[in-house]
């Protein structure tokens, strides 16, 4: 049987509750305070509740509160307040000092027995959750170290470093060919299609975290058979249509293949994030061989990449006050960016007709 703890300077209330739980539990009981965190120090976690009454003389039930607060056994020990009538304000604070719940008086034997019952079974179940939670975080830890090995070995051999070669080779292979389409687009139409490219090889730590996290084997084969944004470009341009035009016109090259295409600017998130996302097979040309390899790009507006930018600081940095405020001003923001777009794209048309006419 659990043994609980009934703490009343009222030697009748203490007889009362002894007698209404003993068929369940070892009742111990305590005449004040003092006593009362002397069997708690003594039983430690052992005890399953206790049951606290705070009008008392010599050390109040407040004050056993604060004292097991300090000591940190709230954490570890259901607290029921035998309660008379108190105020909100002394309800409310002894829910910030940690109880789990109040038993009236007069004692109504079911209500008393449900009530501890309750909360014993509650904490319980909260302290199952905690330790599988941190079974699982140890468990984390490991698999997270687990893969460090792997990538530290991986990373030292041949076809790793070939593989992120031909990584390389086909982002400049990108590179080249959305310059080429600016020059010519600049040429016959006297206006750049994009402001700026940038381009990045996703790093080791990456790649290795997502084949872990997808469940996926850590070797090279597996990085070129189940990753597609290892090479990554991101394309900003000045206007949506630009955007469209662009992705048409290197989507229907004859040497290079459209794997998927994601939306987001037509379909945005529900965070407001708006992008168009292709993953395309480019093939590279190497001394001996042709290879095509997979390249994720990325087109957006000037506007959708400064937003962009600012969701990220937001998505992975931790303790921002009233984050939920703030995502709510940001999906604000981003529908006031598709309105800006599309004005901005309006507004040039009209200059380019007005141009046409001369």
């Amino acid at each position: 049987m659990q043994k609980i703890l009934v703490v009343d300077d009222a030697a009748l209330n203490r007889e009362l509750l002894r007698d209404l739980l003993a068929d369940e539990y070892l009742v111990d009981t305590a005449e004040d305070g003092e006593q009362a965190l002397r069997r708690l120090s003594e039983e430690g976690p052992g005890m399953a509740a206790l049951l606290l009454d705070l009008n008392m003389p010599r050390m109040s039930g407040l004050a056993v509160l604060e004292e097991m607060r300090r000591l940190d056994w709230t954490q570890h020990i259901p607290v029921l307040i035998i309660s008379g009538e108190y105020s909100p304000e002394v309800e409310n604070r002894c829910f910030e000092l940690g109880v789990s719940d109040f038993i009236h008086k007069p004692f109504e034997s079911s209500i008393v027995k449900n009530r501890v019952r309750n909360s014993i079974a509650l904490f319980d179940y909260k302290k199952h959750l905690e330790q599988t939670v941190e079974e699982q975080a140890q468990a984390l830890k490991q698999q997270k170290r687990i893969i460090q090995m792997q990538a530290e070995q991986l990373k030292t051999t041949e076809a790793f470093n070939r593989l992120m070669m031909e990584y390389r080779a086909a982002i400049m292979e990108m590179e080249t060919r959305l310059q080429v389409l600016n020059a010519d687009f600049s040429h016959a139409y006297n206006r750049n299609p994009f402001e700026s490219i940038k381009s990045r090889l996703k790093s080791l730590t990456s790649i290795y975290e997502k084949l872990g996290r997808r469940g996926f084997p850590i070797t090279v084969e597996s990085i070129r058979e189940n990753l597609t944004d290892v090479a990554g470009l991101r394309v900003i341009c000045s206007f949506p249509d630009d955007i469209y035009r662009l992705a048409e016109l290197i989507t229907t090259q004859d040497d290079i293949l459209l794997v998927r295409e994601k939306d987001y600017i037509k379909n945005p998130k529900p965070n407001g994030y708006r992008s168009l996302h292709l993953i395309l097979e480019v093939p590279i040309y190497l001394s001996n061989e042709k290879k095509h390899m997979k390249v994720e790009v990325q087109f957006r507006t000037i506007a959708m990449d400064f937003w962009a930018s600012l969701e990220h600081k937001l998505k992975y940095k931790r303790d921002v006050d009233d984050a939920d405020s703030i995502v709510r001003q940001l999906k604000a923001c981003s529908d006031s960016i598709e309105l800006l777009d599309i004005q901005m794209q309006a507004i040039r048309d009209r200059i380019d007709r007005s141009r046409s006419t001369k």
